[in-house]
């Protein structure tokens, strides 16, 4: 990290709120059965600093994305990741290609570095020239728009930038909810992964990288002592290992998907189509402002796109089927 540019760069603005009904923050609703006895278990054993090993979460990572259990490196969470991947590569004064609009925490992180992002449109970024650049990141599917890029194009893109030099980072946050093949164990590619979306325990910070060779050695050793905690780490491999809770989340999303975004339709609201839990609505005319505060005063809370740099967006997340029928109603009414 550059300390030259830190005192520049401010934080990122991020969904998740305290409303009754939180439709902002892209986390299951629902998270795997027996994880309450695990976490118990594992409390008893935090009188210990944890296992700096890590092999049985590392081993549990690899078999879920399909990659060499030493090519994990554990974290807390995925912005953990990214912000490993960038330290470890990124110099001040490079040049980080950033895909746009996408998660905020990609420009800062860069910016943290002493590095210029380069802004390119989210759907263009696959072809854009990457010579010039110390690192190119890339978030599939991408937050905010759910757009998916096809595992051929994302893999065509990951060899041309191994041959400029220029490493990847691919942020995998939300492709477990889809049977898409992760691009981990790739050479010259820093995968980050998240667990807290899918299994709905955002607070424990349960993450992972997968890198190869010297990218895997750099991100490796700059990763903090202990920084999973034994109860993270515990939930973590109980977590990746619950085979039918992940399909049936996948199924329940790609049909609550499909019927949220129908029911925002025929409310006259505009939803782009997604691979993600999360729908980007186009609300037209409507006042953002008067939309997003009409809602919480009904207990529900959306994010507000225009830390996208969108202006008259709102992304939603997809919940239960109860949750999305009262989101639907509140919309009605607004």
């Amino acid at each position: 990290m550059d300390p030259e540019s830190v005192a520049d760069v401010g934080r990122a603005v991020h969904g998740g709120s305290t409303a009754p009904l939180d439709f902002s923050a892209n986390t299951n609703p629902k998270r795997p059965p027996g994880v309450e006895a695990v976490y118990a278990d594992a409390l008893d054993a935090s009188a210990r600093y944890p296992d700096e090993s890590y092999r049985d979460y590392r081993r549990a990572a690899a078999d879920y994305v399909g990659c060499d259990v030493d090519d994990v490196v554990p974290t807390a969470g995925g912005t953990e990741a990214l912000r490993l991947a960038f330290a470890t590569h990124v110099s001040p004064g490079d040049s980080v290609l950033v895909s746009t609009p996408s998660f905020g925490e990609y420009a800062r992180e860069v910016r943290l570095q002493g590095a210029v992002p380069a802004f390119v449109p989210h759907d263009e970024v696959l072809d854009a020239p990457v010579e010039d650049h110390a690192a190119a990141v890339v978030c599939t599917p991408n937050n905010p728009t759910g757009d998916l890029f096809a595992p051929a194009n994302l893999t065509a893109f990951a060899a041309r930038c191994r041959r400029a030099g220029t490493l990847l980072v691919v942020d995998e946050a939300f492709l477990d909810f889809t049977s898409t093949e992760s691009l981990a164990g790739t050479d010259g590619t820093v995968v980050c992964r998240s667990l807290t979306k899918l299994f709905g325990l955002p607070g424990l910070r349960m993450g992972f990288a997968c890198a190869t060779g010297g990218a895997y050695d750099r991100v490796e050793t700059a990763r903090p002592a202990w920084n999973l905690s034994t109860p993270a780490a515990a939930v973590g491999a109980h977590c990746l290992r619950q085979e039918a809770f992940v399909a049936e989340t996948r199924e329940r999303v790609v049909r609550e998907r499909e019927r949220l975004h129908d029911g925002l339709v025929a409310e006259g609201y505009d939803p782009h189509l997604s691979a993600a839990p999360f729908l980007l609505v186009d609300v037209g005319s409507r006042s953002v402002d008067d939309l997003v505060e009409g809602l919480l005063d009904r207990g529900i809370a959306v994010r507000d796109c225009r830390s996208f740099g969108l202006e008259n967006h709102v992304r939603v997340a997809v919940r239960t089927r109860e949750d999305n029928d009262r989101l639907l109603e509140a919309l009605a009414r607004v």
